[in-house]
């Protein structure tokens, strides 16, 4: 999910109609958030089997928790819904399933997609076919991309030319921003790109090990730390589909408490393709601490 989201439009969160909000809620609301994904659509499950007047407690508790993190959470569409009965083929939550989906359609808007910026897809997952050469597959951010382009593998630092391009196993002559693709790279050995490398037009993007951002702490309520963290703490960031450690530098604020929202300066571990704008997670020993945004680049 940390690095997932950052590549969605929309949501729909799931939450027990039985069990209510949990800890772990509160931090996925707080990430989709931080990482850009603007419209979520709430399924309350097992629906079948929690009492009505607690689940509209469940559907109050939602609500505010969306509200409190910048969603429109009044607005926002709450469906009752129960995949245990929906499979067994109940009519009555088959058809909640399809209320679910009607909400999407609805309430998520068709995403404005930055045709006219420079290519640039965040590697996922990197694949080898026999006689052929190495395939790297993700969804593009932005722009287009044609079979026979030139392109710069960010990371492995090499230029190469796409030779074949496929979505959903079925050949393509291009790309655009929001297509999940998978790109055949002409002359480029398996080992030298891995996932969190960036595929994009030539010199569009420099990629840097400093940064400036403002990043929220998340509390121990919210799954985070519940102690303070200071100058030279040493998290995980992940940026895009990357994941690499990195310095923290507060300055004169020296300590940040958890949920606290700070402005912090970051030295990478290594380079990494980097934006003003960009939306990020920090994550420490299996959990995610932090959320930002990158204000400025050293």
């Amino acid at each position: 999910m940390v690095t997932g989201a950052a590549q969605l439009d929309g949501a729909i969160l799931v939450i027990s109609a039985v069990e209510g909000v949990m800890p772990q809620t509160a931090e996925h609301v707080l990430l989709a958030r931080q990482v850009g994904v603007r419209h979520v659509v709430v399924a309350l499950n097992k629906a079948d089997a929690g009492d009505p007047e607690l689940t509209d407690l469940v559907e109050l508790e939602v609500r505010e928790l969306l509200s409190a993190h910048g969603y429109p959470g009044e607005e926002v569409p709450v469906v009752r819904v129960s995949g245990l009965r929906a499979l067994a083929g109940d009519p009555t939550w088959t058809e909640a399933i399809g209320h679910l989906l009607d909400a999407v359609d609805a309430y998520v808007p068709m995403p404005e997609r930055h045709l006219d910026a420079p290519f640039l897809l965040p590697v996922e997952n990197v694949l080898t076919i026999t006689g052929r050469g190495t395939v790297v597959t993700g969804a593009a951010e932005r722009g287009t991309v044609r079979v026979g382009d030139r392109v710069q593998v960010l990371g492995a630092e090499v230029e190469t030319v796409v030779t074949g391009l496929e979505t959903f196993g079925k050949p393509m002559e291009s790309a655009q921003a929001g297509d999940n693709v998978a790109l055949l790279l002409r002359g480029v050995a398996r080992d030298a790109v891995r996932r969190g490398h960036v595929v994009a037009a030539p010199g569009s993007v420099v990629p840097r090990r400093r940064f400036t951002a403002e990043v929220y702490v998340l509390s121990a309520a919210e799954g985070g730390r519940r102690t303070a963290v200071s100058t030279g703490y040493r998290p995980q960031f992940y940026i895009r589909t990357a994941d690499v450690v990195g310095d923290v530098d507060l300055g004169a604020t020296a300590v940040a408490r958890p949920g606290d929202t700070v402005a912090m300066t970051v030295e990478l571990g290594r380079e990494v393709p980097l934006e003003v704008g960009l939306g990020f997670a920090i994550r420490e020993g299996g959990r995610t601490v932090g959320a930002g945004t990158v204000t400025g680049l050293g």
